[in-house]
């Protein structure tokens, strides 16, 4: 299996076959509007506008799960979005990324990968948050936040993973490697 084998919702509900983005290259982020990572939307419209004509995509999955950092309809945060940040990649439908109502791509990218730590000042303050709602989550791939980043190489396979902590300079160069 690989990511083309799915299925996920538009903004507006529709079936969207994830196999429309075979042979390029994605990012799949979950996002929220309300979050302190939510200025990356800045750093990922500018690898978007930078790399698209090469066959580049960013999905963008809105998530309520982390402190409640995505309020509003799936049709609200576009909205938002478009309006504050000028995203012009994909967002789909608001989903869950964890737990027994997870979205069945982020099942397959989960098991697929595991944590990679968060790094810098952040980890002081997102270590005990996350910790109080998953006492092991140093060893699991669940989610552990707004903003994890999964780069998808043109044959649908994931190739790295991505805490919202980690540098957008890495995931850039990391983009431009499969490119």
């Amino acid at each position: 299996m690989n990511v083309y084998d799915y299925t996920v919702k538009d903004v507006k509900g529709n079936d969207v076959s994830l196999s429309e983005y075979a042979g390029k290259v994605l990012l799949i982020v979950n996002t929220a509007t309300k979050c302190g990572f939510t200025p990356q939307y800045t750093e990922l419209v500018e690898c978007y506008n930078e790399f698209k004509d090469r066959g580049f995509e960013i999905l963008d999955f809105p998530c309520n799960q982390f402190g409640q950092q995505a309020p509003g309809s799936s049709e609200e945060i576009h909205t938002a979005c478009i309006a504050d940040w000028a995203i012009t990649f994909p967002q789909f439908s608001k989903i869950d990324v964890n737990g027994e109502n997870a979205d069945p791509l982020y099942k397959y990218l989960t098991s697929n990968t595991t944590f990679g730590g968060f790094k810098g000042a952040a980890a002081l303050v997102l270590g005990p948050i996350v910790k109080k709602m998953d006492k092991d989550y140093k060893n699991n791939g669940n989610i552990k936040w707004n903003f994890t980043k999964f780069l998808i190489n043109r044959e649908g396979e994931i190739v790295a993973r991505f805490e919202p902590t980690d540098d957008m300079k890495d995931v850039r160069k990391a983009i431009e490697e499969q490119l």
